[in-house]
């Protein structure tokens, strides 16, 4: 099994004096509930290899190291093997492209099919000490990129990325009919439909939703849509497809549901970016449109 995650400063002649709790919350960029769990730990914060407090002060030259990474595995989730598609994969963060139909969470009736489990398996058998930790989620039955973080420092720094610029999902639908106009932003904002553990529904007590979409190709009555997120409410794309009244083909929820076109609502997280939550490099993922969706609206 891998040893946690590391990082390392090498002590500048600038930072000399600093606080090791400044360089962990400054050039580290550590949050303080992750530096509250490390400072614990036997040899969770070392400055050139000696224990050290978070009030120690450091000089020029000194190394200053910190775990990052998982120490144990949790056990909540049971590993189990199944198909992974994985895009990139370092010692931070996993990208993947899921499979329609698979779901992301153990829950009800999904206790050991899911992600979390394949991952879980994955990890154990790769030597990698680390828990499931998702950056956000896919419904069971969208296709496409999903982030996972190897340690819960990256998922937090890639959960406060989420709702901001830095943080980029375009998705590819097909939906019924031709939307007009082809392109537009729907600004409706989305609550609980009253009556339903499950469905949503556009309220206007609702959470701020925003979906700018463009059509891409149509065909078929059909038409391909690409769709950006500026909010990520549950639900939200089926949702504001459906209220512009061009529900997404196959959606039992929010449209009709017709297994002999497509198991599953034809929603496909096509494109992501992000920043590197350790690096900070700009990273950029596409997965290509599923067959069973393309089937739906062909190219001439």
């Amino acid at each position: 099994m891998d040893s946690p995650r590391r990082l390392n400063l090498t002590v500048t002649s600038d930072q000399t004096g600093w606080k090791v709790d400044a360089l962990l919350r400054g050039p580290l960029g550590l949050l303080g509930t992750v530096i509250r769990r490390v400072k614990w730990l036997e040899d969770g914060i070392l400055l050139d290899g000696v224990r050290v407090t978070v009030g120690d002060r450091v000089q020029a030259g000194q190394v200053l190291s910190v775990v990052v990474g998982d120490t144990q595995v949790s056990g909540a989730i049971v590993p189990a093997p199944g198909p992974l598609d994985i895009v990139y994969q370092d010692q931070d963060v996993l990208v993947l492209n899921k499979a329609p139909g698979v779901a992301v969470h153990p829950g009800p009736g999904h206790h050991s099919d899911t992600i979390g489990n394949f991952l879980m398996d994955y990890y154990r058998k790769q030597g990698i000490l680390a828990d499931f930790h998702p950056v956000h989620r896919l419904d069971r039955g969208t296709s496409g990129l999903l982030l996972v973080a190897l340690h819960g420092h990256a998922q937090e720094v890639l959960k406060e990325q989420l709702h901001s610029p830095a943080f980029r999902r375009v998705y590819l639908a097909v939906c019924e009919g031709v939307p007009e106009p082809p392109s537009g932003v729907i600004d409706a904002p989305i609550g609980r439909l009253e009556g339903s553990v499950l469905a949503r529904t556009v309220r206007p007590d609702g959470q701020q939703a925003v979906t700018h979409y463009r059509t891409l190709r149509t065909g078929n009555g059909r038409s391909l849509v690409r769709l950006e997120l500026e909010t990520g409410r549950t639900h939200q794309i089926r949702v504001h497809m459906a209220h512009l009244g061009h529900p997404l083909t196959g959606d039992f929820l929010y449209g009709t549901e017709d297994h002999s076109l497509i198991p599953r609502p034809a929603l496909h997280a096509a494109e992501l970016s992000f920043t590197h939550p350790i690096t900070g490099a700009s990273m950029s993922f596409a997965a290509p449109l599923p067959r069973d969706m393309a089937a739906l609206v062909p190219e001439e």
